[in-house]
């Protein structure tokens, strides 16, 4: 039927068809959700890898900090060869590195090869997450962008909820590296539904830029700076509340995951309010997001000494936490479409710069003054952020 014979019905039909949450978004969700799992599930079963490889449980986590290093360097060197050879692409090249890496992690034989794999993980991980927010930002429906997104970021919450509580079990019931074993499964399985997807890239015929030249478009450098106080109050926070339950309140090891499990579903029950935020103005609300999170680390400080109110502020945390990133990513996404993946590649960069800089400057905070205190730091940094937003 031509347009020009096209009835009313046939019009909002076609409408409703454009304006609908694509399915690809649901497989972008699931590769958030997997990278997720890798960045969380070494904690729980630390002293489990400890005891089988021979080492400390500190010595085990250099490979969750190899993890953050690789992420942190792929994304500022790599992620830039997004715009010139397409996110798509770059995503399925990323994800069967994670595969591979997941794989060398569930069999390594000493700690020194769980190490070197968890950086080759971070290396694909830095990669595959501006792809998959430059891609969400892509096929978004027009007015949908931030719905859009949200949906996406609710892989984060699979893997706080089902990640971390699945991983501690599994290696009770199994092992350790069964973990891995799973995630590497889920890993293989993302790229199989990537290589067959059937999408193509728009490429760029712009030169890949150099690493920190994307600074110099216009309005990045305050929003990144509001991603970096933004991340590092939430890292440097979330670090020590675990010990502050257990030390200050007299909690048992299962309250620090109660309170991340709630924690995580806030952060999902957040995406019921993605199309609200949509209709008023990623742009007219960000600051008011990031002053929202302030407000949440002044409930910590206030509560504190309170298990059940640190609770109850926990799933708000999460909710705030959510539209702030929502918001964030939405408008870096935006600033320069020809530069999404060198500017997300920024955005990754800086959230885990940030997570090293925020868990290691809070530490002493918190040693000499409390988990108030790191709430009240983290509450100024937020006040930063909402400023920087702002500008």
């Amino acid at each position: 039927m031509s347009k020009l014979n096209q009835t009313p019905v046939d019009g909002d039909l076609a409408h409703a068809l454009d304006t609908r949450i694509p399915p690809t978004v649901f497989l972008l969700t699931g590769c958030v959700a997997v990278i997720g799992c890798n960045s969380l599930v070494l904690s729980p079963i630390a002293p489990e890898v400890s005891r089988s490889l021979g080492a400390s449980v500190q010595g085990v986590m250099i490979a969750s900090a190899a993890f953050g290093l690789g992420t942190a360097g792929s994304a500022l060197f790599l992620a830039r060869h997004i715009d010139r050879l397409g996110a798509w692409r770059m995503l399925r090249m990323a994800f069967a590195v994670l595969a591979f890496a997941l794989g060398v992690s569930a069999v390594a034989p000493l700690l020194a090869v769980l190490v070197a794999a968890q950086l080759v993980a971070g290396l694909a991980a830095g990669i595959a997450l501006p792809a998959i927010y430059t891609n969400a930002a892509t096929v978004a429906p027009a007015g949908r962008e931030t719905e859009t997104v949200g949906i996406v970021l609710t892989g984060w919450t699979l893997s706080l909820v089902a990640g971390v509580s699945l991983s501690a079990v599994l290696a009770d019931m199994l092992h350790w590296r069964a973990v891995f074993a799973l995630v590497c499964l889920l890993a293989v399985g993302a790229f199989l539904v990537l290589a067959f997807n059937g999408r193509r890239d728009t490429l760029s015929e712009e030169p890949a830029m150099a690493p920190l030249a994307a600074l110099r478009t216009p309005g990045l450098v305050p929003l990144l700076l509001a991603c970096g106080a933004f991340m590092g109050s939430f890292y440097g926070v979330y670090a020590y509340v675990g010990d502050h339950l257990a030390n200050a309140l007299g909690r048992p090891v299962s309250a620090n995951g109660l309170l991340t499990l709630v924690y995580g579903l806030g952060f999902g029950a957040a995406v019921l309010l993605d199309r609200p935020v949509q209709n008023l103005g990623v742009r007219n609300l960000l600051p008011f997001a990031f002053a929202f999170v302030a407000a949440v680390y002044l409930a910590i400080l206030w509560g504190a000494d309170s298990f059940e109110t640190l609770l109850a502020v926990a799933f708000v945390w999460g909710l705030a936490n959510h539209l702030g990133l929502n918001m964030l990513i939405v408008r870096l996404t935006g600033i320069a479409p020809t530069r999404r993946g060198a500017i997300m590649g920024l955005n990754s960069a800086t959230t885990y710069i940030a997570a090293f800089a925020g868990t290691l400057a809070f530490g002493p905070v918190y040693a000499g003054f409390g988990l108030g205190a790191t709430a009240a730091v983290a509450a100024l940094l937020m006040l930063f952020a909402a400023i920087a937003a702002a500008r």
